[in-house]
């Protein structure tokens, strides 16, 4: 839609026509003639930026160069058909009057982030830090395979947000942008470089002004960021290639990211010649997101490091059964799966322990996971549930073998 007038607004359906701004005045003074404008937690940005109000809906609004806003528009578009976080483009406008002539950027705004600055400069925050750090690694290394060029990554141009339990981050400035199909090492590297000086400019900015602790290591966090991206590329863009037997290998590349500091939010096979290729969709998280996603999944409780365990084992049946199938199982159907078919039968066959209570279920099981990885690895193929319980049994409790209290496999 266009709507033409001493400026011109271009917008997606479905949006307010924001024609009671005061589009001929600069952003800098829309705070004094408009009810619409709010204040919001914002970041350091080199342009002016308003946030504004429709029936509890809010806007960004960013003032750029003529030509400009239209670009990053466009771009912004472009990365959201690749389903890459970015923040949610809406429209932007042309000014043209005797004043001025520029352009103006309007996206939605990301609801319950904030600006790296609050979670540096709040005491409260702070425990954040680490997360954020794995979070902005992570979010390079996403745009990185999806062809994206950033060309100014920074703290700045970055949004946070806590959902559900995971750390997420944003791309919210894409000027510098440019999409290609492959992006060779050098053009990354170049990205990587960028990233470290923009991040370590901002840091010592906040050192100057006191905001930081007197021993915080502002020229060492950029290069954490550096590690923790190259570690990350090289764990997700590894090519795999699983022989049937062979699935149990998918746990250590899980684990291996789990290490990292990342949970495994997609795990897929794909068929190749010689067997299945593993590709693997990593996210930063906090420390609840795995018992509440099980419980939603399965209405089982559990800590967070087992729920982990079992979150990872449904993502592999999750991909495994697709694989077999040929269409996409939703996680829900692969839950609903491992609940009957897999945690069920395996706690039939633990029902001797457990009647001793000598261990709580979902810890018993968790063993039985280690257990069978450990036995997959040492034999080179895929054991199986039943007999990692009975060999768990036979090394652990063979006085319920010997009375003759186990059930039979």
């Amino acid at each position: 839609m266009r709507i033409r007038s001493p400026f011109s607004i271009y917008l997606r359906p479905d949006n307010p026509d924001f024609l009671d701004l005061p589009w001929e005045k600069s952003l800098t003074e829309w705070h004094l003639c408009s009810s619409r404008v709010e204040e919001l937690p914002r970041g350091v940005s080199r342009h002016s930026v308003v946030f504004v109000n429709y029936d509890n809906n809010l806007f960004a609004m960013k003032e750029l160069p003529e030509g400009v806003a239209e670009k990053e528009y466009d771009m912004l578009r472009e990365m959201e058909e690749k389903h890459l976080p970015t923040v949610k483009p809406v429209g932007h406008a042309i000014i043209q009057n005797a004043s001025r002539q520029t352009s103006v950027l309007i996206t939605h705004y990301l609801e319950h982030s904030l600006p790296y600055r609050s979670l540096f400069i709040h005491r409260e925050m702070r425990r954040y830090q680490e997360h954020l750090l794995d979070a902005i690694a992570g979010l390079l290394v996403q745009l990185h395979l999806g062809g994206v060029f950033w060309g100014d990554c920074s703290l700045s141009n970055t949004l946070f947000r806590r959902d559900a339990g995971a750390l997420q981050a944003y791309m919210v400035d894409a000027e510098t942008t440019e999409l290609q199909d492959d992006l060779t090492p050098m053009i990354r590297m170049d990205d990587l470089k960028i990233m470290e000086e923009n991040i370590t400019g901002e840091l010592a900015d906040l050192a100057a002004s006191r905001l930081l602790p007197a021993n915080f290591p502002v020229f060492e966090t950029s290069s954490s960021v550096r590690k923790r991206y190259i570690r990350l590329w090289e764990r997700i863009t590894s090519e795999v290639v699983l022989r049937p037997t062979e699935h149990y290998r998918m746990q250590e590349h899980v684990r291996a990211l789990n290490e990292l500091g990342f949970s495994v939010e997609e795990v897929e096979l794909r068929a190749t010649e010689n067997g299945a290729k593993l590709r693997l969709k990593a996210f930063v998280s906090d420390r609840n997101f795995h018992r509440d996603q099980l419980h939603g999944l399965t209405g089982i409780e559990a800590e967070e490091m087992q729920a982990r365990q079992i979150i990872n084992e449904i993502q592999e049946l999750k991909a495994s059964l697709s694989h077999e199938s040929g269409h996409n199982i939703t996680l829900s159907v692969a839950a609903y799966y491992w609940l009957e078919k897999v945690y069920q039968t395996t706690l039939e066959q633990l029902k001797p322990v457990i009647d001793k209570n000598l261990l709580e279920p979902i810890e018993l099981y968790c063993q039985i996971l280690e257990h069978k990885w450990f036995l997959s690895e040492e034999t080179k193929g895929d054991v199986g549930h039943q007999a990692a319980v009975l060999d768990y049994l036979r090394k652990f409790y063979p006085e319920l073998i010997k009375r003759n209290e186990l059930m039979k496999l």
